[in-house]
């Protein structure tokens, strides 16, 4: 059986569709598949794999590119069984549209609502996803990852609540198919003091990340800081990612005088990441939006303490004050106090640690790929 994995990003780039396109790629070569994988590309340079990896380089005008990837899916798709697309806009719209004239089994992964994304990001919209999704007119990006989800034979979502959300757009039921998201995390092994120095900030880190997107909430938690460190004078707040929002935290940084309390360090590797988790005291996620956190988890596998906001995925893995705490999205009372009785209750911490490391065993690598497996055969 021949599979093509049809994608955005890919590694080197990093993400979580580039990681779980490589897993997937890795697994089905592992497994007897004959496996193709196409993406955007900004390295020219080849790289050693197991399957034929075809780029499309994104030194092409936006339009340009985006014609080049469709005229190579066109010979790639007649070689193929099925097209597993992991995203329904930008590979997704031209993968279905071959899909349909070579008569292929077209398989579409959703992670989140890029339209929505795409309208935040360009300022276009301040509401969050759910009041989004309640408006009637959303734009072209919306119009066509709902006919790219119609049209496909089978949706992936890596949680009940994209799947809601999927199936808001019109798309019939029992074509959803939930599939977690893994997480694929090495823990670092140094102390905790050793992992400090290693990043050069000292205290008692509090560490989040994430793209950094207006709905992450990243705003709320430097706004917060003064307060925090009135608990405790030791409190450093870490902000791991990179995006459009990172001059803007870094200035509010600068206007409240925190250039030392609080730590933009743009975007690690996982080795580095695993280096942080294993510097941190508590983890917080202030997101107004998640499809599946892998940072949770990725927390959780780290033995960190963890507190989030009380949307979509994040309660899917969270049981309130069982493994970790939930919070009102962007509230400052309900977050301050959270990580305040986290801090000052070690037996507390040693529970979320015990029931957090319990929890990342559901969300084992090997069930991802069998169940993935298993929607893209039957």
């Amino acid at each position: 059986m021949h599979i093509l994995i049809a994608t955005g990003i890919f590694p080197p780039d990093i993400g979580g569709p580039a990681t779980y396109g490589e897993i997937m790629a890795n697994a089905l070569v592992k497994q007897g598949f004959e496996v193709q994988v196409i993406t955007y590309s900004s390295n020219s340079s080849d790289r050693q794999t197991v399957y034929k990896l075809t780029k499309v380089s994104r030194k092409w005008p936006k339009g340009l590119r985006h014609f080049i990837y469709f005229c190579r899916l066109f010979f790639l798709v007649r070689k193929s069984d099925t097209i597993l697309a992991l995203n329904a806009v930008s590979v997704g719209r031209s993968a279905s549209f071959w899909a349909k004239v070579f008569k292929n089994k077209f398989i579409v992964r959703i992670v989140g609502d890029y339209a929505w994304e795409m309208a935040v990001a360009k300022g276009k919209t301040s509401l969050l996803i759910d009041d989004f999704q309640k408006i009637a007119k959303r734009g072209f990006l919306h119009s066509v990852q709902v006919k790219t989800c119609k049209k496909a034979d089978k949706v992936i979502v890596p949680s009940a609540y994209l799947k809601r959300i999927v199936m808001g757009w019109g798309v019939q039921e029992n074509k959803i198919h939930i599939v977690y998201n893994a997480v694929d995390f090495k823990k670092s092994d140094l102390p905790k003091e050793e992992a400090r120095k290693k990043i050069g900030i000292p205290g008692n880190i509090i560490l989040s990340c994430g793209r950094l997107m207006p709905w992450k909430g990243f705003k709320m938690l430097i706004k917060v800081m003064p307060k925090l460190l009135e608990i405790n004078q030791f409190f450093r707040l870490v902000i791991v990612g990179d995006g459009p929002e990172r001059k803007n935290l870094e200035q509010m940084v600068k206007n409240m005088n925190l250039d030392r309390k609080v730590y933009v360090v743009g975007k690690k590797s996982k080795e580095d990441l695993a280096v942080y988790f294993a510097a941190s005291d508590i983890f917080v996620l202030n997101s107004g939006y998640e499809g599946f956190s892998h940072q949770i988890l990725e927390a959780m596998a780290a033995g960190v303490p963890v507190v989030a906001s009380a949307i979509s995925g994040n309660k899917e893995v969270i049981d309130q004050g069982e493994n970790g705490f939930l919070v009102k999205y962007n509230d400052e009372f309900n977050l301050i106090e959270a990580i305040k009785g986290l801090w000052q209750n070690s037996e507390l911490r040693e529970e979320f640690l015990e029931k957090g490391l319990e929890t990342v065993k559901k969300f084992g690598l090997d069930r991802m790929i069998q169940e993935t497996i298993k929607q893209l055969v039957s």
